[in-house]
């Protein structure tokens, strides 16, 4: 897929194992507007790995990041410049990049539902409320991302993830889990730098994200012990369990350098 990406752009950010940035402000093929890059790109994936691919398209990451979760699995969603306001406006706060359980429940208790209600609070109260983080709500709010795509950035996490054809319930997400954590495993290998964390990620049948991760005493030395771990995790999702999810995904995080003095030398070996 990169060798595909490298085709239109040469600003490529990879955020996980299956999730990438694409710059195409300027793109090497000459296509006229980045929707139809990303069609050309979706097309060619399919074509020539018999891959479907979901893809966001709009004027920042932040944004672009919403769209490419709108038509999952095999999806084009496009955010126009002069429709960011009305399609920001009516989504639940819960769809901003880092507003997780307690932070919404926070939000709701100011009776703040949708990010038309959030951009009735100012940077004072924000900043007051939620400290460093009630800035970047702000910017949120506005469609505000100033964030570039930086190829080569270094790996923070490695991650897979799908979406299920039916919503299941949390006791059916086994196989899925241990088929995406070998996909983790086999591309963390190709890292120099060390992971410490494994993280579970699942989606609610009505969109709702959920994390669990664990960072054991030792990295995982193994695919075995990753997948044993992201299993365990769903010990920790408190929810009914007639519950229903749509998607889940296994990650590694908490990357470092292997000469960290607290690796221990067996998984080198």
């Amino acid at each position: 897929m990169r060798e595909i990406f490298k085709r239109h752009t040469d600003l490529i950010e990879p955020l996980s194992l299956d999730e990438v940035y694409l710059d195409v402000s300027e793109n090497k093929t000459g296509l006229p507007t980045a929707t139809q890059v990303a069609r050309t790109i979706r097309q060619q994936i399919r074509t020539e790995l018999n891959l479907t691919a979901s893809a966001g398209v709009a004027p920042n990451k932040f944004l672009a990041k919403i769209a490419s979760d709108w038509k999952k699995p095999d999806g084009l969603f496009v955010i126009q410049p002069d429709d960011v306001d009305s399609f920001l406006s009516p989504l639940p706060v819960g769809r901003l990049p880092g507003v997780g359980k307690v932070t919404e429940e926070k939000l709701k208790n100011l009776e703040i539902q949708t990010v038309a209600d959030l951009r009735k609070l100012d940077l004072a109260t924000l900043e007051r409320r939620f400290g460093r983080y009630g800035v970047r709500l702000f910017e949120l709010a506005r469609a505000i991302d100033h964030s570039e795509v930086i190829p080569d950035r270094p790996t923070q996490s490695v991650s897979a993830e799908d979406t299920f054809e039916q919503d299941v319930q949390l006791t059916e997400t086994e196989p899925m889990i241990r088929r995406l954590a070998e996909k983790t495993w086999s591309a963390s290998r190709k890292e120099l730098r060390i992971a410490r964390t494994v993280v579970l990620k699942l989606k609610t049948s009505e969109f709702k994200i959920l994390t669990r991760s664990h960072t054991p005493n030792s990295p995982p030395s193994s695919c075995e012990e990753l997948t044993s771990i992201a299993l365990s995790l769903r010990k920790r999702i408190n929810l009914s369990p007639k519950q229903r999810f749509r998607l889940v995904g296994v990650g590694l995080s908490n990357f470092h350098d292997p000469d960290d003095a607290s690796d221990q030398p067996a998984l080198f070996e």
